[in-house]
């Protein structure tokens, strides 16, 4: 008999501490999931919950983390650091507990006070997560402030959190708000990374007693304010969420236990290679479980192609930290490499055969099938090294997993990589909830969901369609300095989550749309535009898709050119590569998309499809004010400034 903890495996006669968590094993030793509780309502499943996993931590902060693994493991390789000159180094536990006591030593010095607001404003790299937990090790309150946000809107953090103190990456962004420091009273303190202020803070604080540094950290709980993160909004001011020690703890140690083949494959050498922006919970969260189960954990500081293929190979991770949009390029390029060297028919008969295994692999787990036949086996094996060995490379070359969310990434490209070998964990959740509220559980994962909730955690779909959300790891409130502080954020302890969703027999979770961005076309249909939105994004021509259609006869839609995938496109056609905004008018152009929107469109009813579409000049960017720095598209922005394009498109 299996017990209702699953974990990685241990033997079944192992003797268990009382009130701690157990494992579920089979009878083979291999790990067991358990099944979600499901409640139903008029036959339909209306909550869905799963135990926690892991015990709640009752006392102590995330500020002693650092100090427990130098402890535990002093000489083990928790964290890599990339210099200047693009190599990598190891740091020990001993070596990075050394560093976070000398920095927060240095915060105490430049006299910061337990509560304190500190400000991090810069891009992936090693000194956020040393600062991070410096910060805490200080008793202070760390503040992310994304690197390409405005001068307004940093300075809008600033005031709102009240921040003592702020660190910048690079000497432009802090003289950037030198015109404003006169409109924030309480910041006393601008330091810059890249003039090594960091390596001074260090300096800086050698006369401080490391009983100093234990004594503030003595002084923090669970129920301490660890970070208060702005949310970037699509709409409206961003507003500060305030979360916990806690909140994290309950976050990462469920999703450690969860995602074992991520966190805890000792044999396998686990290692995560973050590239996505720190100033997000996603980023942040994966972080800390790192540390927390310490998994090496390397930061890279750029996106663009040249910078972190480098990074990826030189590192080699395990497992990646993604959004959609990345696997969706990833695949693009693939493909658009194979045509372009006169193998795009084994490409898509690879593609073809990676989804046909995928999806048996899913059948087995489920239980709806009996998994990859010898013939879909043997494909498969003839198509890694010609195909899925060269992604694999992309990657870096060891990457097995990826931790994957933002937006649904779609059956297709999600059986595709577990067919290639990457096994992707899907989930969903909100700055609210420290990042994922539901994942795909490695042992049954549902294709094209965002999984079941992450343990501990409570899913309940209101009478309207909305997701809420119930757990420990759901923030304490709202940070509101009017207010005195922290304002609640919950109704009866379930968080309104704004996204609308539909929870299947089994409990699994799908997200149809964002019950703001419902359009009601002018016949009072409603439409949810992200099921098309995120279809036809996936299409190598195409960059970003908005659909429009609120109180109009129909739906229709704006749509931004991919720079690379047209470029491709022309050679392959044989024609000279032009800049994509003089081909919005191009009729060979039009009906190439013009058949992917038709394919789209059999997703879904007659009233929901898209009646006409048109190409804009320029792409959705964050500079422009179009997407959010988690690459969410701001509709209300988009509309005004395309306000004449989409009159056109309802034009007789």
């Amino acid at each position: 008999m299996s017990t209702p903890y699953p974990n990685a495996p241990v033997s079944s006669g192992a003797p268990v501490p009382s009130g701690a968590p157990v494992f579920a094993t089979d009878y083979d030793g291999h790990p067991v999931l358990v099944e979600p509780e499901i409640r139903r309502l008029d036959g339909a499943v209306r909550e869905v919950s799963v135990p926690p996993f892991a015990p709640p931590v009752t006392h102590g902060s995330l500020a002693d983390l650092p100090f427990e693994n130098a402890e535990a493991a002093p000489g083990a390789i928790v964290l890599s650091r990339r210099l200047p000159d693009g190599r990598w180094t190891d740091v020990t536990a001993a070596r990075f507990a050394e560093q976070v006591l000398a920095v927060a030593r240095g915060l105490i010095a430049e006299g910061l006070q337990p509560g304190d607001r500190i400000a991090v404003m810069a891009r992936t790299r090693y000194e956020w997560t040393l600062l991070d937990f410096a910060a805490w090790a200080a008793g202070l309150v760390t503040v992310p402030v994304y690197p390409t946000s405005s001068v307004f809107q940093t300075r809008w953090i600033l005031h709102d959190s009240g921040a003592v103190a702020l660190i910048t990456e690079t000497v432009g962004q802090a003289s950037a708000l030198g015109p404003e420091l006169q409109h924030l009273p309480d910041l006393r303190h601008v330091w810059v990374m890249d003039k090594e202020h960091v390596e001074r803070l260090a300096e800086a604080g050698a006369h401080i007693p490391d009983g100093e540094v234990a004594v503030r950290r003595g002084m923090l709980g669970p129920d301490t304010l660890a970070t208060l993160i702005y949310t970037s909004g699509t709409t409206g001011r961003p507003k500060g969420c305030a979360l916990s020690h806690g909140n994290f703890f309950a976050e990462v140690d469920n999703a450690i236990e969860l995602l074992y083949p991520v966190f805890k494959a000792r044999d396998d050498e686990p290692s995560v290679l973050l590239f996505l922006p720190m100033s997000h919970v996603f980023g942040r969260m994966v972080a800390i479980a790192c540390v927390r189960a310490r998994v090496r954990l390397g930061h890279a500081p750029s996106l663009a192609a040249q910078d972190l293929l480098p990074d990826l190979a030189a590192f080699q991770p395990t497992c990646l930290l993604t959004i959609p949009y990345m696997l969706e390029k990833v695949y693009n390029s693939a493909r658009a490499k194979a045509e372009a060297g006169g193998r795009v028919a084994v490409f898509d008969r690879a593609a073809a055969v990676a989804q046909r295994y995928g999806e048996a692999v899913e059948a087995r787990q489920t239980g709806t099938g009996n998994g990859p036949g010898r013939a879909l086996k043997t494909q498969r094996a003839f198509y890694d090294p010609l195909v899925y060995r060269r992604i694999r490379a992309a990657m870096g070359g060891r990457v097995r997993y990826a931790i994957c969310g933002g937006s649904p990434l779609g059956r297709r490209l999600a059986a595709f990589y577990a067919g290639a070998g990457i096994e992707i964990f899907e989930g969903y959740g909100l700055t609210e909830t420290t990042a994922a509220s539901t994942v795909t559980p490695p042992l049954k994962p549902r294709l094209g969901t965002v999984g079941w909730p992450l343990p501990g955690t409570r899913v309940r779909i209101a009478a309207d369609g909305e997701i809420l959300i119930a757990g420990d790891h759901v923030l304490r409130g709202y940070w509101d300095p009017q207010a005195g502080g922290v304002v609640p954020a919950t109704r009866d302890g379930w968080l309104p989550t704004g996204d609308i969703g539909e929870l299947d027999d089994e409990g699994y979770l799908t997200i149809t749309g964002r019950k703001k961005e419902l359009l009601i076309t002018a016949g009072g249909k409603s439409v949810a535009p992200a099921p098309l939105e995120n279809w036809l994004r996936q299409h190598p021509l195409i960059s970003q898709v908005m659909l429009v259609g609120d109180a109009r006869p129909y739906v229709a839609a704006l749509i931004t050119l991919d720079r690379d995938g047209i470029t491709h496109w022309r050679q392959m056609i044989g024609k000279h590569p032009v800049p994509p905004e003089l081909l919005v008018d191009d009729p060979e152009l039009t009906a190439v998309l013009q058949r992917a929107v038709d394919e789209a469109n059999k997703l879904v009813s007659r009233p929901e499809s898209i009646r006409r579409f048109t190409l804009l000049p320029v792409d959705f960017t964050e500079a422009a004010g179009h997407l959010t720095p988690s690459m969410k598209l701001r509709r209300d922005h988009i509309l005004r400034d395309f306000a004449a394009q989409v009159e056109t498109l309802y034009e007789r």
